[in-house]
């Protein structure tokens, strides 16, 4: 499920594997190991991946399908625009 997940998110974000591996200070061909589970990232580096994702370890490995976004340094005003944006797109208004 890692593998999948980092996979996922990495698409998600429009990136490659040497891009990701940058961001992470690892090499390519860490990365591509992780994605075809041939290695597991260390527990430092899979909240590192997580903190870079803005995922809790938790979603990475499975344990967890609720993704979050971080709000907290929005006003209370602007939360409650972004609770009627979903709310909209899932419509239950």
């Amino acid at each position: 499920m890692l593998n999948e997940r980092i996979k996922e998110m990495r698409l998600a974000h429009g990136m490659t594997q040497v891009e990701l591996a940058r961001e992470l200070s690892v090499s390519k061909q860490c990365v591509s190991n992780w994605e075809n589970n041939n290695i597991q990232p260390s527990v430092d580096m899979l909240v590192k991946i997580a903190s870079f994702f803005s995922v809790s370890t938790d979603y990475l490995l499975g344990l967890d399908n609720r993704k979050t976004i971080d709000v907290s340094s929005l006003s209370d005003t602007q939360k409650a625009h972004i609770n009627l944006i979903i709310k909209d797109i899932t419509g239950k208004i």
